[in-house]
Parts: structure tokens; C-alpha cells; sequence
């Protein structure tokens, strides 16, 4: 319960809730009373580690990624918005080589159904299956789909944004200019 109060505690000082009207003027804002959505500083609540199983069936632990900047990508194969936004995510994941890694994040599906809509997809960043006894999207707060949470090289939650909103796409842009 603390982590999701801090979540969305977060949420709310960054302005960057997945509205995608709050999520581009925090973006844009040139405000210094506002929190850019961009800026480390300060800094989010640590993102809760996890380990879950990949796509071939080893473990994967969140904090072994630190380094670099990680979205976590809360979708499932039953949700539309999740799969009509996978192509720009791909153009994204391509363009930012090397400066952040995707960790999809299976959500309500049967391991089957995870594993044929990657491939199906040809989704080229990790995946990790989420059984309903990890808890994490009740740690991480997930009530939509998708839901994208950057996390800093650090492993502080940088950002959130539920929806296939354009807003992910300029805040990472921005980020990475």
C-alpha cells in the first residue's frame, strides 16, 4: 500500500498521469513551479524490484537492468490499445538503442496466449510473465492498460503514463535529445 501511495504520489507531482492533456504541458511546461517531466531531479520513489520468468523460462530480476533507463510496459494480448501501439514502440525501441531497454509485462493472460502474441508481434525487447501471485501490478498501482513506468538508470520511477498516449513518445524524445 506505501509503494502505490508513493506511485501515485509521483504520478501527481510530475503531472505525467497517462491525461494527455496533464502529461504534455508537464512535458512542455517551462514552468520551475512545475516538475519537468524530463529532469531527475528530484527524483522519484525507488521503482519495487521484482523477479519474474522471461519468455524462455529464466528468472529476471528488474534491479539486474539498472544502467540505463527501463519502461516497463504493463499490456496484454487481449487489450487493443496495447497492441495498436506496438508498432510505434518498436520505432521507438529501434531509435533509442542502447539508451533503454523495454520489459514487457504480461498482464491477464494465459502463459500460451503471452507467448504466441510476442511472437505474433515479433516484439523484440524482453518479456517477463506475470502470474496472479506476484502482486505487481497492486505494487506498482496498474489499474489501465497499457501502462508505461520509466525508470532512471537509478531505478527511481521517472515517469508514468496509462494509455496508448502520444505524451510517452515526446517525453521520450525529450529525454533523449
Amino acid at each position: 500500500m506505501k509503494q502505490l501511495i508513493l506511485i501515485m504520489l509521483t504520478a501527481f507531482l510530475f503531472g505525467c498521469t497517462g491525461n494527455k492533456s496533464n502529461s504534455a504541458q508537464a512535458v512542455e511546461s517551462q514552468n520551475p513551479a512545475q516538475a519537468d517531466c524530463c529532469s531527475t531531479t528530484p527524483q522519484g520513489p525507488e521503482a519495487p524490484d521484482f523477479t519474474l520468468n522471461d519468455i524462455n523460462g529464466k528468472p529476471l530480476t528488474l534491479s539486474s537492468l539498472r544502467g540505463k533507463y527501463v519502461v516497463l510496459d504493463f499490456w496484454g494480448s487481449w487489450c487493443i490499445w496495447c497492441i495498436k501501439g506496438m508498432p510505434k514502440m518498436k520505432e521507438y525501441y529501434a531509435k533509442y538503442a542502447g539508451k533503454m531497454e523495454i520489459l514487457g509485462i504480461d498482464c491477464n493472460d494465459s502463459e500460451e496466449k503471452w507467448k504466441a502474441a510476442v511472437a505474433e508481434h515479433k516484439l523484440p525487447w524482453l518479456h517477463v510473465y506475470n502470474s496472479d501471485e506476484s502482486h505487481l501490478l497492486e505494487k506498482y498501482g496498474i489499474e489501465g492498460f497499457p501502462t508505461k513506468v520509466i525508470i532512471d538508470p537509478e531505478g527511481h520511477i521517472a515517469n508514468v503514463v496509462v494509455g496508448e498516449d502520444p505524451a510517452f513518445y515526446t517525453y521520450l524524445d525529450k529525454l533523449f535529445q
